[in-house]
This record gives structure tokens, C-alpha cells and sequence, in this order.
């Protein structure tokens, strides 16, 4: 059998309730270990416990006093931006050499999207995963800005009210701040915009994200390759993310953005997504909460993969 390494969830909520049960049905370099929360009476340290793993309601305080920490490996916070900086400071005091994947915004290792910059930090201390909006919509900045400069970019991530769990909605500045950065230094657009819209439609709706980019003019037919190999790329661990239409161009004149330029001009290129959960806990609508899980999977299982290949090589 091959060697899995141990993993814990800080977080017991919606997000870190799904990340647990996909790493038990699919983690192949590592395995969930302990499931952390503070709330004695949630689903998610109930759903662990009953599928045999051990969990604490006393938060990381509870967790360095489980038997198993000090097998653990990488650990996924994903409670608060501010509980997180807290939390890294802590495991680290006790474990200097864990490896932190941080679900929050709160930014305080480099960004990550295991399709753009994934195999850039494997030996990162803690990487950030950005948020579910950056994670759907930063693969479609950096698609057209291979082909072109991005000037600007902005994207607009719908989700329905009912995937959105006291740490999302806690954390709407946040979001938008670090989303708006990460466009930026991973997206490749020199100035970056991000809104979220917190939908309280009934039935719920799927997660929707729009994606505006004004660059250099270039190629409309190297841009949408390059759109579509992303789209390819990203639902090899997000199967729901998918293209709503084909991707639309307009030639503009005389733009003013500000913070970029005045009378700028150039390629308009509009990209309209959708994000299917595959409701391993909550409904599909919640593509916001399966795109974020399974980007942290994915970043955790190559981060692994490595750590065992280096643990042979020594």
C-alpha cells in the first residue's frame, strides 16, 4: 500500500466538512486524521467522529493534544482569516516544520491555483488558496494573459446565500481585497476587481462567475484556445466547472479605468462560467464551496507527493 501522509482539518463548518469527505473517498498521498472545530454540537465533528476520525472541539489548543498530531503533516485551516493567522502561529510554535493550506483570505503565505502557480510552491510552509471566486475565476485571466497583456480585470462571482456558512460572510471584505490582489500577481492583470454577490434566490441558484479582461489586441482565436485548455485543465480535479457560452470579444476605444489609465484601448473579452458542486455534503448548487475544497486537494495531494519523493531520495 502506498505510504499516505496525515492530514488535519481546522474547521469543522461546510467547508472543511466537504474537504473531509473528499479526502476520505480520494486522497491518494494523504489521509484525514483529525477534524478540529469549536462548537461540540457540529455536523462536521459528529460526520467525523462516526467515519473514525478523531476529532476535538478545543480548537488547535485541542488538536496538539490529540495522540495523532504528531503525525500530522499539512493541516487545512478553514475557519477565519483571523483565526487563521492565530492558528498558523500556534502549530507552528509546536511543529515549526507543518505544512499550513489556508482556505481563509487571509493571505499569509504566497497565492495558489493549483492550474496557474501550483507547482511553483510545493515547499511553501503555508500557501493560500485564495477564495472560491479566485480559485473559479483567476484560470481565465491567466488563460488570456499568455496570449496578451491584461490591463485590467474583473470578475463577479454569484453564489447562492445558502452555500455562504458564518466564515464566508465574515469574510466579504477579505474576499474581495485578497481576490482583487491575487488577479494581479497570479492572474497576470496589472489591476484587478472582484465582487461577490451573495444571491438569495428560491431554489437556490448554481454559482456563477463572469470574467471581464481588457488587454492588448491580439488573436480572438489564440485567446479562446487558450480559455478552452484552461477550462480543460481546471475541471480535471472540478468536474461541475464549465463554460456557460462562448467566450465574446468587443474592440473598445477611449476606456478610463482608474488606477490603470485614461482613453485606454484594446480587446474586451467576456467569459461566463458555472460551478457544479458535486455535493459530497451540500447541494450541487454550491459550486463555491466544491471549487475551494478541491483546489486545496489538489494543492495538498501534489505538496504530498513531493514530501514522500523527497522523504525516499534523503
Amino acid at each position: 500500500m502506498t505510504r499516505k501522509l496525515k492530514a488535519a482539518i481546522v474547521g469543522s463548518g461546510n467547508i472543511g466538512t466537504d474537504l473531509m469527505i473528499k479526502i476520505l473517498r480520494h486522497g491518494k498521498h494523504i489521509e484525514c486524521a483529525a477534524m478540529v472545530g469549536i462548537d461540540p454540537n457540529s455536523d462536521g465533528l459528529a460526520r467525523a467522529a462516526r467515519l473514525g476520525v478523531a476529532t476535538t472541539h478545543e480548537s488547535v489548543e485541542g488538536l496538539t493534544r490529540l495522540p495523532v498530531f504528531g503525525d500530522i503533516d499539512i493541516v487545512f485551516d478553514a475557519t477565519s482569516a483571523g483565526a487563521h493567522v492565530k492558528n498558523d502561529a500556534f502549530l507552528r510554535s509546536k511543529k515549526p516544520g507543518i505544512r499550513m493550506i489556508d482556505l481563509t483570505p487571509a493571505a499569509i503565505g504566497p497565492y495558489c491555483i493549483p492550474v496557474v502557480n501550483g507547482e511553483q510552491h510545493l515547499d511553501a510552509g503555508n500557501v493560500n488558496m485564495v477564495t472560491c471566486g479566485g480559485q473559479a475565476t483567476i484560470p481565465m485571466v491567466a488563460a488570456v494573459s499568455r496570449v496578451a497583456k491584461v490591463h485590467y480585470a474583473e470578475i463577479v462571482a454569484s453564489i447562492s446565500s445558502k452555500s455562504a456558512g458564518p466564515g464566508t460572510r465574515a469574510n466579504i471584505d477579505e474576499f474581495t481585497e485578497t481576490t482583487s490582489r491575487a488577479i494581479e500577481v497570479v492572474g497576470g492583470a496589472t489591476k484587478g476587481k472582484a465582487i461577490i454577490i451573495l444571491n438569495p434566490a428560491e431554489p437556490p441558484l448554481i454559482m456563477r462567475d463572469t470574467v471581464y479582461t481588457l488587454s492588448d489586441l491580439a488573436s480572438e482565436e489564440a485567446i479562446a484556445e487558450s480559455v478552452e485548455k484552461m477550462v480543460a485543465a481546471v475541471q480535471a480535479y472540478v468536474p461541475g466547472y464549465r463554460m456557460k457560452q462562448a467566450v465574446q470579444f468587443d474592440r473598445v476605444e477611449g476606456v478610463r479605468i482608474p488606477g490603470v489609465g485614461d482613453r485606454m484601448s484594446g480587446l474586451k473579452t467576456s467569459i461566463f462560467l458555472e460551478v457544479e458542486g458535486a455535493a459530497h455534503y451540500l447541494p450541487a448548487y454550491a459550486g463555491n464551496l466544491d471549487i475551494m475544497t478541491s483546489a486545496a486537494l489538489a494543492t495538498a495531494e501534489r505538496m504530498a507527493a513531493k514530501m514522500l519523493q523527497d522523504a525516499v531520495a534523503a
